[in-house]
């Protein structure tokens, strides 16, 4: 047998193993446009810095990142609080109350901007800030879907459930209790409410690696139907089954994929700034394999990154981290997408 011969046997046969019997998958459709949101915000957590958090994305490279995957973007800017006055009691300190009206007020205004965007037929992407932010987001979402009657699920990649209510949280930080306030918890009371505020169904929620779950929000979670694929499902299952189980579950509903990524669900070993980190999180390929099967699937249509703290990292190490993992949902890949030659002719 010839060279030439051989190895279009070797390519015939490689061809049937990865395409099997199926045609080969259309490359999924590109947003019209990327929009990037800032929301300066560390008012929903216990820790100060992550406010900083969307300009060290910015400064790490992510909207150059998108251009150049050939995407057209749009930066918004930043929406945030309006300075507390100035005394020698660090933000930080403040009570819980007092920092839940700068919670809630960025929350409205959240909603409000993402849902303009949404109706634009764009893509929004908010760059936090704590995780309360998600409050606006998925808010946005919810209320952009409902005249659609589209569902809305949400992957919820995080150490935490965030899923905590005012009483079960040990902290009262209202970055652990965004899912809950969506969900439609009742222990929130009317300040919490307004016409920013979206619904969404706790079964169509997914929290996508956990590994800290306060034990009365744990109760709240299965109790209401929430998903948790915890740090060992991942373990025993791996990515791909877990991933493509998640995936299959909206696309059978036709639904809106909303992706809130929290920092804390990578390890602190690759991941160090984050304000609430937890040991034995995501690897550097199992974030970037999430990512980039979320691209190939076409679903998400928004995204959340939050919880970066430049005053925690080291270097810019997470900032960049965040930037590249980003960048393979938007579809960086290692080959790039466009197909290359099925078969090639070598000289005898």
């Amino acid at each position: 047998m010839n060279v030439v011969a051989s190895c279009r046997i070797v390519m015939s046969v490689w061809s049937d193993v990865i395409q099997s019997d199926e045609e080969p998958a259309m490359l999924p459709a590109r947003p019209k446009r990327i929009d990037f949101i800032g929301v300066a915000t560390a008012s929903g957590a216990s820790v100060r810095g992550c406010g900083m958090g969307p300009e060290a994305l910015r400064v790490a490279g992510l909207l150059e990142a998108l251009i150049d995957l050939d995407h057209d973007v749009a930066d918004h800017g930043d929406l945030r609080n309006t300075h507390a006055e100035l005394s020698t009691t660090p933000l930080s300190w403040r009570s819980v109350e007092q920092r839940k009206d700068e919670v809630l007020e960025l929350a409205r205004q959240v909603s409000d901007a993402g849902l303009d965007i949404l109706e634009a037929g764009h893509f929004p992407v908010f760059l936090g800030g704590d995780h309360s932010i998600a409050m606006g987001s998925i808010s946005a979402v919810a209320r952009h879907c409902l005249p659609k009657q589209q569902p809305v699920h949400v992957l919820w990649v995080d150490a935490h459930a965030d899923y905590n209510t005012p009483e079960s949280s040990p902290s009262g930080n209202l970055h652990g209790m965004p899912l809950a306030l969506l969900c439609g918890e009742k222990e929130f009371d009317a300040s919490y409410r307004g016409d920013w505020l979206g619904r969404i169904d706790p079964r169509n929620v997914t929290v996508f690696g956990a590994r800290s779950v306060d034990r009365e929000e744990r109760k709240l979670v299965q109790a209401r139907g929430v998903e948790v694929i915890d740090m060992r499902k991942l373990d025993q299952l791996g990515i791909v089954a877990t991933m493509q189980h998640v995936i299959d579950k909206a696309r059978a509903e036709g639904a809106h994929l909303h992706v809130s990524f929290d920092v804390d669900s990578i390890d602190p070993t690759i991941a160090p700034g984050g304000g609430t980190l937890v040991p034995g999180g995501l690897s550097y390929r199992e974030a970037h394999l999430v990512m980039e099967m979320l691209h190939d699937s076409g679903l998400v249509g928004s995204l959340d990154v939050v919880e970066l703290n430049p005053f925690l990292d080291h270097g810019g190490k997470t900032a960049t981290l965040m930037v590249d993992l980003v960048a393979s949902l938007f579809g960086r890949s290692i080959m790039g997408e466009e197909p290359g030659p099925v078969e090639f002719v070598a000289q005898e």
